[in-house]
């Protein structure tokens, strides 16, 4: 199997997966193509910034950033992730950078590599142009459960419902954010930490690890697993908290803490 990876994270969940894919003979990763995320239309960027600002408020979108670095920084030194372009040099895997993803040169890098099947690890969104290049497309890997929880981060919306339950799909790619048809899916029970932050970042390097794992076996059986896949049906689509949703999440972590202290469930 040719695969060709895209990702958008220098230090991220490509960096986890390349190992365990390339250590499998019966897989050939290709090409790497990292999004440097340039923004290609300014004016149009930022209205839509303006509108989610708008949205989840000013308070809500400085505390996204805030909850971002969770993802970020903090799972990053939990895991240990190394660079990108250290780990591919180290594999002997070629790396190219584009300045965008949906743009002409992904799409040359893309049709040179004649690559069988396309993974996507950390990207936003994936125009057809791109996605439809593959023999057999695109599949992407989301850290929560589909089809309830699109676009959410991991964890931080089960919290937000009182849910003590985690989770990831793999799902090929299609038109929208999420919604392509399911490969595989994985659910978890949420392990509690004394905070908020350490209980999401706790159960996203758990969700990572999994992960990436099981998508190695997907890249393996992908065509049965394809044929076999079903729509998604009616969902949710999720986006960064607004401040008021956010307090909601830090007294519902609160009350599964206390609730699960008792009977020891969910609680390391």
């Amino acid at each position: 199997m040719r695969i060709v990876i895209l990702t958008s994270s220098e230090l991220g969940f490509a960096s986890l997966c390349l190992p365990v894919l390339a250590d499998d003979s019966k897989i050939q990763i290709v090409l790497i193509v990292q999004n440097e995320g340039k923004v290609l239309k300014p004016l149009k960027t930022r209205k839509r910034q303006l509108k989610k600002t708008m949205k989840i408020g000013i308070l809500g979108a400085l505390n996204g950033v805030r909850i971002r670095s969770w993802f970020r920084k903090d799972v990053n030194r939990i895991m240990n992730v190394k660079r990108l372009d250290k780990v591919a040099r180290c594999l002997g895997i070629r790396l190219e950078r584009t300045p965008s993803i949906n743009i002409q040169r992904t799409m040359d890098l893309f049709k040179e590599m004649d690559a069988d099947l396309g993974l996507s690890l950390g990207n936003g969104y994936i125009g057809s142009k791109v996605f439809s290049i593959p023999r057999l497309g695109m599949i992407n890997v989301h850290h929560e459960i589909l089809p309830q929880f699109r676009g959410a981060a991991s964890t931080i919306w089960q919290i937000y419902e009182g849910s003590m339950e985690t989770g990831y799909a793999i799902h090929q790619i299609d038109r929208k954010i999420d919604t392509g048809n399911i490969l595989y899916q994985e659910r978890m029970p949420i392990e509690l930490k004394p905070t908020l932050r350490q209980t999401v970042t706790h159960n996203y390097a758990r969700a990572l690890k999994s992960s990436s794992e099981s998508l190695l076996e997907v890249v393996n059986h992908f065509p049965e697993l394809a044929a076999n896949s079903k729509p998604q049906g009616i969902g949710r689509s999720f986006t960064t908290p607004t401040f008021w949703q956010f307090l909601r999440m830090v007294r519902q972590h609160r009350r599964l803490v206390q609730e699960n202290r008792g009977s020891g469930a969910g609680i390391l």
